[in-house]
């Protein structure tokens, strides 16, 4: 298979698509703010994929989101923005730009100075763009699941120095967000709102912990989300075997059911 045949049949059939009078209804209604949610959600699949090991379902997810990214630039390509070449061409000279250690003469032998060297050329590029909002919170996408913007603007808050350098205190913040929202139910009347704010402080203040300890607070709860799954499933087993339904189940029994799944593993 010829790749670039292959691409340039894509974008054949994504022009006839787009084609007034001769091409789909729905394609040609949409337009950057309604195909982005659709953008997101097969980035998600992608990651579903890699997170199953399912590689020919990855093969499927990948041709999905390229077919974002081919969307988004016959639309472009519509309004004389730019077409898929320029993004094709943008990618490249972006990665030669920032691996001079492998296309130019300057040497980073190890991943960590890979990253450093990475960082400073990003750093370069954004400087250079001079764009209106160049503060240091600056470029984190407010479209990204929230504990990866999170993460993003804890990062960049911390190259200017406004971080601790402990996760002993991290953890101590987050029980005295724990705290705040006992406090907010112990009062004379819960106040939901109020409660939801500390919940969300806390939630912060656990991504400021996955980030000192080199966890990615996204992949982590990713894998609690599938342990949850697994262990939920052997309750729902067990219980079977004795002719049983959650619902027909108590607490206390699916709590030792959840343990002994637990412990299998």
């Amino acid at each position: 298979m010829t790749p670039s045949r292959e691409i340039e049949r894509l974008l054949e059939i994504m022009a006839a698509l787009r084609t007034p009078e001769t091409g789909c209804p729905w394609d040609l209604a949409q337009n950057f703010s309604t195909i982005a949610p659709y953008t997101l959600e097969e980035a998600y699949e992608v990651a579903d994929a890699i997170a199953r090991g399912d590689l020919v379902e990855l093969k499927d997810e990948l041709g999905d989101l390229l077919l974002q990214v081919v969307f988004h630039a016959r639309m472009a390509e519509e309004q004389g923005a730019f077409d898929f070449g320029d993004v094709v061409q943008a990618i490249i000279e972006k990665l030669i730009r920032r691996h001079p250690h492998v296309f130019a003469e300057q040497s980073s032998p190890t991943p960590r100075a890979v990253e450093g060297l990475w960082e400073r050329i990003k750093a370069e590029e954004k400087s250079a763009k001079k764009t209106s909002k160049n503060g240091t919170l600056a470029g984190v996408p407010v479209a990204l699941p929230a504990l990866s913007r999170a993460l993003k603007l804890q990062v960049k808050a911390s190259k200017v120095g406004f971080d601790w350098n402990d996760p002993r205190a991290v953890l101590r913040k987050i029980r005295e967000e724990a705290d705040e929202i006992e406090a907010e139910l112990d009062g004379p009347e819960t106040n939901q709102s109020a409660a939801a704010a500390e919940i969300g402080d806390l939630l912060f203040a656990v991504v400021n912990l996955a980030r000192h300890l080199d966890a990615d607070p996204e992949a982590v709860l990713r894998q609690t989300n599938l342990k949850f799954e697994r262990r939920f499933a052997a309750i729902e087993r067990a219980l079977a075997a004795r002719g049983k339904a959650p619902q027909d189940a108590t607490l206390v029994e699916m709590d030792r059911l959840w343990n002994q799944a637990k412990e299998a593993e």
